[in-house]
């Protein structure tokens, strides 16, 4: 892009990282997308506080894990917003469990929803970017354990590498349409899913990270700002860790170390 992105669309905004990073677009200068999959009101609350910024909001229902209505609504967003300019697939989650006793539909949940789910949507923002000829932004937001494996997550994991493997292999094929593509590796955020709002990360302590305590979704949407913007023109097939130090201290410690002796060595 030359300049700066008008029009933006953000899966899962309806609460933590996705509503964050849609009012920094809108402070970017851009008109959103918002969708939501179970918490209509929380998305009405973000297109709110995108419109009291200035931009324009539209609102949709999406469940990235029904790939025909996954292409359809993310059709229909970008048509309604007039084209598109940056596109954060955020939408993603699972739950855990023991790798010998994770069932086969389980597993494909979790991969449906991670990796099938940002495919089919980022590959319908890339066409769209490309008929355009404008070039454009692609930002997915991973996890820390798209770098390395947590004991419990076999599901998740997988889908996270995999994730970032899609990220590389869009930024190589796309580079020639000046469209970047880029991954934010979140590490423990405090949100919704993880039973916090983002006020709460200044009062939690997290022995085990080096900033002692959780992000705020805020602090993810700042990165995905500069990724998003034409300040990032240079950056691409990049994942951007965010945690506060955590995957430095191993893929199990960081947020389970209840003691900080490890900082004296």
């Amino acid at each position: 892009m030359s300049t700066e992105p008008r029009r933006a669309i953000v899966t899962a905004s309806d609460s933590g990282i996705g509503a964050a990073t849609a009012v920094a677009l809108a402070e970017l200068g851009c008109d959103v997308g918002v969708t939501w999959h179970s918490d209509r009101e929380g998305a009405e609350q973000t297109a709110e506080a995108v419109r009291a910024r200035g931009a324009r909001a539209v609102v949709a229902r999406f469940d990235a894990t029904d790939l025909t209505d996954n292409a359809r609504v993310m059709q229909g967003l970008i048509d309604e917003l007039g084209g598109v300019d940056v596109f954060v697939n955020n939408a993603g989650g699972g739950s855990g469990g023991p790798f010998l006793e994770l069932s086969p539909e389980d597993w494909r949940t979790v991969l449906g929803l991670n990796l099938d789910g940002a495919f089919v949507a980022m590959q319908v923002a890339a066409r769209s970017m490309v008929a355009a000829g404008r070039g454009g932004r692609i930002i997915a937001v991973s996890s820390v354990h798209e770098h390395q494996p947590r004991v419990g997550s076999a599901a998740y994991v997988s889908a996270k590498h995999g994730l970032g493997g899609l990220v590389k292999t869009m930024a190589q094929e796309l580079g020639e349409y000046a469209i970047t593509v880029n991954a934010v590796a979140p590490g423990e955020i405090a949100t919704p899913i993880n039973d916090m709002q983002s006020e709460d990360a200044d009062q939690t302590v997290r022995p085990g990270i080096p900033l002692d305590r959780p992000g705020k979704p805020e602090e993810i949407a700042a990165v995905i700002g500069f990724l998003a913007s034409s300040a990032s023109s240079y950056v691409t097939g990049a994942s951007w860790v965010v945690d506060g130090g955590m995957m430095q201290m191993g893929p199990q410690a960081g947020s389970h170390l209840d003691s900080e002796d490890w900082r004296r060595g």
